[in-house]
């Protein structure tokens, strides 16, 4: 613990009564707390219980990403992002995919869009499904939000491992298309699931949304206003809680979002309980965008057969693909200079910029408040890191 000068309290935001007056305590919270989702560490300044000052502190698992991606051919690649954000191994993949795709000018058969869609959208109902579980935990809520939460993320997972082969690391996309196709089955089983959601949101919200501690653990806690959500690149379901109206599926309209009809739901307030219920809402809109393409999808290939994938070498240029991830803008920027190996590859990961404007979101709350602070925006180490 150390103490700061007076002076330097002065410069701080209108503070509370304290038993340390004049005197600021600071604490570690981290690298291994149970409520820091990964191997993550804040150094805290507090006076009393309220904080007056905080600063993240990363790079625990730092494992050069983007140099991997330098030094390896462009499908050699494409396993690492699933390292990104582990929990959305599926949406990585499309994100990279769709950069190189811009890069070479690649199109994409018209059933592999769609499949690309029907994963991103259960992708998104896993994640914030988890979000949901993680940030009643964050709150004192021990075991049962997250295992019912982890329930419904199982069936999910079972059905990108009988794709894919993998529960997490799927590996699925590929630059022209999709690595296998989905059989009836398959179909059939994602539709089973996507018709049974809704009854465990309904029941998922009546438990929490209504909860009242978990309103006065939310409800004006942590507000982001739009005006700094805007300044700091803040994207995702964070920027839309502030009521910001960004959605990249609507602006850029990539893939077949434009078939599909879907709002995008925005907050009033900016807080903690906002930023809860933009999954909630969020997820109400992926079923609808599921079922749609469940009704519209046809039979064909799930590969453009003109896509050389073994001797792959873009031509040269530079490309930037991005996608709506479940945590917000996920894009990567690529230069090719004729060969095989990117000269440049280089990722825009929504967790850390997300993550940037936390001591914002803290000041003058207290200690207890930052854990669910944090937990409100989302992350993952392995994106914040790379």
């Amino acid at each position: 613990m150390s103490a700061t000068s007076s002076q330097e309290l002065e410069q701080a935001p209108p503070r509370m009564s304290s038993r340390l007056e004049g005197e600021l305590m600071e604490v570690s919270l981290g690298p291994q707390h149970p409520s820091t989702h990964g191997v993550f560490r804040m150094n805290v300044a507090l006076e009393g219980e309220i904080v007056r000052k905080l600063k993240p502190v990363f790079g625990y698992l730092h494992r050069n990403h983007e140099q991997i991606g330098e030094s390896a051919g462009y499908l050699q690649a494409m396993p690492y992002t699933d390292r990104l954000d582990y929990f959305c191994s599926m949406t990585n993949n499309w994100a990279y995919a769709l950069s190189v795709e811009k890069l070479a000018g690649i199109e994409v058969p018209e059933r592999a869009e769609y499949l690309r869609i029907i994963l991103a959208e259960l992708t998104r109902l896993q994640n914030h499904t988890s979000l949901l579980g993680f940030l009643l935990s964050d709150m004192g809520a021990w075991g049962t939000p997250l295992m019912y939460a982890f329930r419904e993320r199982e069936k999910i997972l079972d059905l990108f491992e009988s794709l894919s082969g993998a529960r997490m690391m799927c590996d699925y996309m590929r630059f022209g298309g999709c690595r296998v196709d989905a059989n009836d089955d398959w179909i059939a089983g994602a539709k089973k699931i996507v018709d049974l959601f809704p009854k465990f949101l309904d029941e998922f919200e009546d438990l929490i949304l209504q909860n009242e501690i978990v309103i006065a653990r939310t409800q004006h806690v942590g507000k982001l206003s739009p005006e700094l959500a805007i300044s700091a690149g803040i994207t995702g379901p964070m920027l839309r809680a502030s009521g910001v109206n960004y959605d990249i599926r609507k602006i850029d309209k990539y893939g077949f979002y434009p078939r599909f009809k879907f709002r995008v739901p925005l907050g009033d307030h900016g807080d903690t309980y906002d930023r809860l219920m933009m999954r909630a809402l969020e997820m109400r809109e992926s079923l609808s965008i599921l079922q749609q393409a469940f009704a519209q999808i046809q039979p064909g290939p799930v590969m453009n057969p003109k896509v050389k994938i073994r001797a792959f070498k873009p031509p040269v240029g530079e490309a930037y693909g991005r996608i709506e991830a479940p945590k917000g803008e996920l894009g990567f920027y690529l230069i090719s200079d004729g060969s095989a190996n990117p000269y440049r590859y280089r990722v825009r990961p929504p967790s850390f910029i997300n993550l940037t404007i936390l001591e914002d979101m803290c000041l003058g709350h207290t200690v207890a408040d930052v854990m669910v602070i944090l937990g409100s925006i989302d992350i993952v180490m392995g994106e914040v890191d790379r």
